[in-house]
């Protein structure tokens, strides 16, 4: 009786480790499963941002950004489905073992009954009556009647063991077919993370490339401006030297030469627009957000639209009218005293060198000079060679 007990609780033992071992890798997968959604919707959110980025007027950066983000996901993705893998296979490992044992237990517990069968076919037929009544004495009576319950009881434990270990053997198959197609699902997941990370590589040298040529472009943008920017600080010097040497033939004082300047300080914030329209970049040091680059303007963009005519903000002289670089046809009046307007990215110029024109006369219309920019008028005013903020000089428009 003892000894049946001790084997009792053995095959508890053995048939209790393996669960624990399949419910803690059970634990470690679900967790596995539970990283790898939440991956999956991070990849969600970063998809729907890079269709954003796609779909409107953005920096390149921040979609290289974006794709550089997607990456670090997918990688994250393959990690946890190689994790993934590595649990489910040890639990295949796991499983396959615990099922060898249980059918080894199984085939040797057939053994057993299939003895016992044998040993009470020998026998022939005999009736538990007929055993206790053939007894000597009372004694061996009670003997022999505790030897059959004994044996009864452990053919009935043996029985249903048998039962269990038949229901046991059918839970891991069908835990083994389980893992086998998760097994499947999970490479077949891993295909398509190693396609998606080929594709985002793609994707993502494709936008270094664009980046490198905005780059590149930009460069060569802002070095156009500053010859431009160079070309109109060249003609307004040879303007000025030629207006101070007239200034010392005449004995005049330099700031008066040329008669009185027709911008005065009390227009200062009461001067006419030249052209009714958004500032599109203001006077001054510009960085620009989407490259880091730095862009000196000497005068203020003002959006409009093409053929929108552009007036002289006060009386004054032509001087210059000529295509300057990236600002594209300018016309620059001399106010006297020292004192230029330069209107330029025109269109058409309606004056010509040498003519006088009057406060918010036409001297021509809006027109696109710069690719890169959307249709303005680019205007400055200098004092001497000092380029001054216009926009201190122009009325408010509130």
């Amino acid at each position: 009786m003892k000894y049946g007990a001790l084997l009792g609780c053995l095959g508890c033992l053995l048939f209790m480790a393996p669960v624990a071992h399949a419910q803690e890798g059970d634990s470690k997968l679900q967790d596995n499963k539970e990283k790898l959604e939440k991956i999956r919707q991070e990849q969600a959110e970063l998809q729907q941002k890079m269709e954003r980025l796609q779909s409107t007027a953005h920096d390149i950066r921040d979609e290289v950004h974006t794709l550089d983000r997607q990456h670090d996901a997918a990688q994250q993705a393959m990690e946890t489905l190689d994790q993934q893998l590595g649990f489910i296979n040890n639990q295949v490992t796991q499983t396959t073992a615990s099922l060898v044992r249980t059918q080894d237990e199984a085939v040797l517990k057939r053994a057993i009954l299939r003895r016992r069968l044998i040993d009470i076919y020998k026998r022939g037929a005999l009736y538990d009556l007929q055993a206790l009544l053939s007894a000597d004495s009372f004694g061996e009576l009670v003997a022999r009647y505790k030897y059959l319950h004994e044996i009864a009881l452990r053919d009935r434990a043996m029985l249903k063991h048998v039962e269990d270990l038949k229901a046991t053997i059918r839970s891991k198959h069908a835990q083994l077919v389980s893992l086998q197609s998760d097994v499947q699902e999970n490479r077949q997941e891993k295909e398509q993370e190693e396609e998606r990370l080929k594709s985002l590589e793609q994707r993502k040298q494709e936008s270094l490339a664009r980046v490198q040529e905005d780059a590149k472009k930009t460069q060569g943008r802002l070095r156009e401006v500053m010859r431009a920017e160079s070309h109109v600080n060249s003609v307004i010097a040879n303007l000025e030297r030629a207006r101070r040497r007239s200034a010392s033939r005449t004995g005049t004082a330099a700031r008066s030469a040329n008669g009185t300047s027709s911008i005065r300080t009390s227009d200062l914030g009461k001067l006419a627009w030249p052209v009714d329209g958004n500032i599109l970049y203001r006077f001054g040091r510009l960085v620009n957000p989407s490259n880091n680059t730095v862009t000196r303007w000497n005068g203020i963009g003002i959006a409009a639209a093409p053929g929108t005519a552009v007036r002289a903000v006060a009386a004054g002289t032509v001087r210059i009218v000529a295509p300057m670089g990236t600002y594209g046809r300018c016309v620059i009046l001399e106010h006297g005293g020292g004192d230029y307007s330069i209107y330029c990215s025109l269109g058409s110029v309606s004056v010509a060198e040498g003519d006088h024109v009057t406060r918010e006369e036409k001297v021509g219309t809006v027109g696109v000079s710069d690719p890169d920019m959307p249709p303005h008028l680019h205007f400055e005013i200098r004092q001497g060679s000092q380029a001054i903020d216009p926009a201190d000089w122009l009325r408010s428009t509130q």
